[in-house]
């Protein structure tokens, strides 16, 4: 089942410390083309103004539950009629609490009571607040009711102590408001991914690798977990953030990376094979640093192990997805790697547009022909990948 696309959002602002974050948020949900329309609480007034949030969304701001600017003078049915989802942030336990018993006492929650569409709230108080009785009673029944939460994050916080209670950072928002209109095509699914590059050993301190950044097995590990799949990812070194609620397993070497694959492919319903793999590693490296001298330095390289192929090879593989990085030729080479490896599915893309890059272009290549994904941000990419893979597998 597809969810609703969020263009148009009400964003609810609540009294509490954490409504400067609200600031950012805007600014990101705005620079992703959504449409804010901010309203505050009286109490928000003291931690950030409207005219703070008027500039950044460029709309004005509605406060005032008696507002005589709406022609039929009910702001709380003419501003939730518009919006696809009303997202409250950061959403303070006073507020929590009243959407729990339906009290309608301001604007917003008079608006969230007469609400058509999604209600997401992102909480924000004190740890002893967010972990009393009381608040947990709320956010079990507003569960039950259908809102949805986002957060909150464990960390220093404004009164000097430690823990669980932060909202969560409006990049994280974003995306745990991107990942609510996925649909849940994957769930049930046991998906493993890898990514990023290996490092294969010289030496203690020199290392053959390469120029992957691992962005685009990151991006489909993420995007496979929003889209409701069970999720291990095998990476090799990246300087990137792992994806939330997804197992991931750290290795180096093309042989490290192989060992925590077959370990964990059992029972995988789908294995994508994203990593840049070391095709060669040193045939016998040094255990010791190997001095710098006048004379040229030889290297004898040997095969690594073709992970992917290894998996395809079993006598029951899981949907094998492959990943060809080409430099030229890209359709000529990429439709022989699939013939040679016997893959359902194999994603084509040359390096040069894409290696490190946030967004990128490739060719899908399956048994009805190949399919074009033209060039998006990878996250976009790989959410199509998956919806291509699901419909293959439905």
């Amino acid at each position: 089942m597809h969810k609703q696309v969020i263009r148009k959002l009400v964003l609810g602002i609540t009294g509490g410390i954490a409504a400067y974050k609200a600031a950012e948020l805007v600014r990101l949900l705005v620079k992703n083309g959504i449409d804010v329309q901010v309203v505050m609480t009286e109490a928000a007034h003291h931690f950030i103004t409207p005219v703070t949030m008027q500039a950044l969304s460029g709309k004005r701001v509605f406060t005032d539950m008696w507002d005589a600017s709406i022609p039929n003078g009910m702001p709380h049915i003419e501003l939730s009629r518009a919006a696809d989802a009303i997202l409250i942030a950061p959403a303070s336990a006073d507020f929590l609490a009243k959407l729990v018993h339906g009290n309608a006492d301001d604007l917003l929650s008079t608006l969230c009571l007469a609400r058509e569409c999604p209600l997401m709230v992102a909480p924000a108080m004190n740890r002893q607040m967010w972990e009393n009785p009381a608040t947990q009673r709320n956010i079990q029944q507003l569960k039950t009711d259908g809102v949805t939460i986002l957060g909150p994050d464990s960390g220093e916080q404004a009164c000097g102590e430690t823990g669980l209670g932060r909202m969560s950072e409006p990049e994280d928002l974003l995306d745990m408001l991107s990942a609510s209109q996925q649909p849940g095509i994957l769930a049930g699914k046991r998906i493993l991914v890898t990514a990023g590059p290996t490092v294969e050993a010289i030496d203690p301190v020199r290392a053959i690798t390469n120029l992957s950044s691992g962005k685009m097995g990151y991006c489909i590990a993420q995007a496979a977990r929003e889209m409701g799949a069970e999720v291990t990812l095998v990476s090799g070194p990246t300087r990137l953030d792992k994806p939330k609620s997804v197992s991931v397993i750290d290795v180096l070497s093309a042989q490290q990376m192989l060992d925590a694959v077959m370990q964990h492919i059992d029972g995988q319903d789908i294995f994508i094979s994203v990593a840049a793999v070391a095709d060669y590693q040193p045939a016998s490296p040094s255990t010791q640093k190997i001095k710098k001298s006048e004379q040229s330095l030889t290297l004898e390289l040997k095969p690594t192990q073709d992970i992917l192929a290894t998996v395809a090879s079993l006598p029951a593989p899981p949907f094998c997805v492959g990943f060809a990085a080409e430099s030229k030729n890209l359709l000529q080479y990429a439709k022989a790697k699939r013939r040679k490896k016997q893959l359902p599915l194999l994603v084509a893309n040359l390096v040069q547009e894409s290696m490190g890059q946030d967004d990128a272009s490739v060719v899908l290549l399956d048994d009805k022909g190949q399919h074009v994904l033209p060039r998006a941000a990878k996250l976009e990419i790989a959410r199509s990948l998956l919806k291509h893979i699901a419909a293959i597998l439905k």
